[in-house]
């Protein structure tokens, strides 16, 4: 959720934003560098009988197969010869890409649901003043929790949106629960909470990040941007500090991504950045939805992205994102997480029916968007607008295996109808049998095969205690 639209909400915000706290002694501490992950080996493998909904032109294939070796999607067909490669039984299941999350703050996970009921204890008063007090290891946790949560329900690509970097430790701990989940992410570098418009985010540790990036991307399954602040928080960012933000990710080469038009009230900020020529194919807008007919045009022109969130948007009051407006303009678009601070849960397949649900209801109509439109959001066309699309997002022979197993034995998906309705409206976290990122399995039979889940869970709340006392809050 970003940190630009509700005035109400940044003036409590920015009472936590005190020197004394932002210059807390957890800024500086330092972690062990990443290690590398240990992964399953991804080894060869072919699912056989299954019902198989590509999201590629091919359609979707009953009695299919998917031959998948090194990581390669080398086949799908009808049958298919593998001698030698491990068979899993597909019987009852329905097969599908992976999902593709847009726009995460994984690191505040830690704070589920404890965005409160008063403007004191809302989503930005909370986290700025819970986010300031926080070490690299309560990122690491927040991060890992989030990254087995997102595993765990089917989605196989995140983008971590991480606005609270206090120092290169605290990236580099970030970067390591990316690593040993095994997850497809891009890592968007950001600002630390509590800094001060008129400070500059940390350029430096940006540029360290980046020229040693080899270190960090676990093999090229993560890659690097910048979580940009923008023109627009609580009031207008100084030019020299927005500006050297923006182009030191341009002169990287790295993707930029800014909230913009967050609340129906915020209007104007994305006919600001156009004017400002900072707008592009390497820029994600997220949430738009102030965005005027007008805007609309100039996104699509500009070749950016957008990522909407239902789920946070409406929850702390933002409005409808107009997301069969953003679609008709050719904005490429995907769907997103946002924060578990206000949204609860990470299940995207909630985030699918709530986005066909909302535009139906917006239409006055049942028939508004269909389930199969409301699916590609959250793959073939989430991997676009990821700008990954020629590698994840469809099953189809060389692409990367991203995939899912969905078991529709279940009392709350039988009987076996249309399948693109039963994935977008019946689908929960515990339907989600298996799960293959990059050709490694990390979900087999509904268990992790990566995590220990029992203490990813002891640690996040360990860590979260500590937060919660330092800060003295509840």
């Amino acid at each position: 959720m970003c940190d630009l639209c509700r005035r109400g909400f940044m003036r409590g915000a920015a009472a936590f934003a005190t020197a004394s706290t932002f210059a807390s002694p957890v800024f500086a501490q330092k972690t062990d560098k990443p290690s590398p992950a240990r992964l399953p080996a991804r080894g060869e493998f072919v699912i056989r009988n299954a019902y198989v909904m590509t999201m590629d032109a091919a359609g979707d294939i009953a009695g299919g197969s998917i031959h998948v070796k090194n990581g390669d999607i080398v086949a799908v067909a009808k049958d298919i010869k593998a001698p030698g490669a491990r068979v899993i039984d597909g019987a009852g299941m329905i097969v599908l890409p992976g999902l593709i999350e847009t726009h995460w703050h994984m690191w505040n996970t830690l704070f589920r649901s404890f965005a409160g009921e008063s403007k004191d204890e809302g989503y930005f008063p909370t986290v700025a003043r819970l986010g300031m007090q926080m070490t690299p290891d309560d990122l690491y946790q927040g991060t890992r929790l989030a990254a087995a949560d997102a595993i765990n329900g089917g989605t196989t690509t995140v983008h971590d949106w991480c606005h609270n970097i206090r120092g290169q430790a605290y990236a580099e701990a970030d970067l390591r629960a990316l690593q040993e989940a095994g997850i497809r992410a891009r890592f968007s570098y950001g600002w630390p909470q509590g800094l001060p418009d008129t400070q500059i985010t940390d350029i430096a540790g940006l540029e360290n990040i980046h020229a040693d990036w080899a270190k960090y991307s676990n093999d090229g399954l993560i890659w690097l941007g910048l979580a940009w602040r923008g023109m627009f928080r609580a009031g207008p960012i100084p030019p020299e500090i927005y500006r050297k933000e923006f182009d030191t990710a341009r002169r990287l080469g790295i993707p930029i991504t800014v909230h913009a038009g967050s609340a129906s009230t915020a209007k104007g900020q994305i006919a600001a950045l156009a004017k400002e020529k900072l707008l592009g194919k390497d820029v994600q807008l997220i949430h738009a939805i102030a965005a005027s007919a007008d805007e609309m045009k100039m996104m699509a022109d500009s070749g950016c992205q957008l990522s909407v969130s239902p789920g946070s948007e409406q929850r702390i009051g933002f409005g409808f994102a107009p997301i069969s407006e953003f679609m008709a303009a050719g904005i490429p678009l995907g769907v997103s997480i946002d924060t578990d601070a206000l949204a609860g849960d990470s299940n995207l397949f909630a985030v699918l029916k709530l986005v066909r649900n909302a535009e139906n209801a917006r239409a006055l109509s049942e028939f508004k968007m269909t389930a199969r439109t409301a699916l590609e959001l959250g793959t073939i066309a989430g991997a676009r607008s990821m700008g990954i699309d020629d590698k994840v997002g469809s099953l189809k022979a060389g692409k990367r295996a991203d995939l899912v197993m969905i078991n529709t034995r279940a009392l709350n998906m039988a009987v076996f109808t249309d399948p693109a309705h039963l994935v977008v409206e019946c689908t929960m976290p515990e339907n989600v049998d298996t799960v293959v990122v990059d050709g490694r399995i990390l979900k087999q039979a509904g268990k992790l095969i990566a995590v220990n889940t029992a203490q990813v869970i002891a640690d996040a709340e360990t860590a979260f205690e500590g937060v919660r006392k330092r800060t003295n809050w509840r």
